[in-house]
């Protein structure tokens, strides 16, 4: 068996040699981004983004953390498993996350409030949102503040009142 250090350069590689463009941060392999692109034939078809890595010293038996601005994906922490490698995250598991969003457990109840109530007028926010903010010169020009389009889709949501959200489920501060 491989030492995790070992696995971590494997894997750090494999995404680095794929169609995604990394970026190391302070030349090493624990601290990264990488541009994603929204998953074909979906709402986010055309989006990009610049999604933050960082791996834990105990790499892959403990699992990444995922980020794009202020959202963080503790989702992977569910279902993580040592099997799994950084390509899965990224050809896997975030593009399952765009495809089926649960809006009964959502990090953002406007945009789950309003994907129940009304599901056209969600696809075309998102759609919306994706030609607005999530293109390469959004990610190219970003100091870290970029904005995921659910917390646009919140933003932007007006009329919604405190029992909606609570139908949805928890709306982060």
């Amino acid at each position: 068996m491989s030492s995790p250090s070992k696995r971590r350069e494997m894997d750090v590689m494999k995404l680095m040699m794929s169609d995604y463009n990394v970026e190391t941060i302070n030349d090493g392999l624990n601290d990264f981004n990488v541009e994603f692109h929204g998953p074909k034939e979906s709402l986010y078809e055309g989006g990009v983004w610049k999604i933050h890595v960082e791996l834990p010293d105990a790499y892959p038996y403990k699992s990444p953390s995922i980020g794009s601005g202020s959202v963080c994906l503790d989702v992977i922490n569910q279902s993580w498993s040592p099997m799994f490698d950084l390509l899965n995250v990224f050809e896997v598991f975030l593009p399952q996350l765009l495809i089926y969003p649960n809006p009964s457990d959502p990090l953002n109840g406007d945009a789950a409030s309003l994907m129940m109530k009304d599901k056209e007028q969600y696809d075309q926010k998102v759609k919306e949102y994706c030609e607005r903010y999530a293109k390469k010169e959004h990610i190219m020009n970003s100091t870290g503040e970029e904005l995921s389009d659910e917390e646009d889709v919140s933003d932007e949501e007006s009329g919604s009142s405190d029992e909606e959200d609570e139908i949805a489920g928890h709306v982060d501060p």
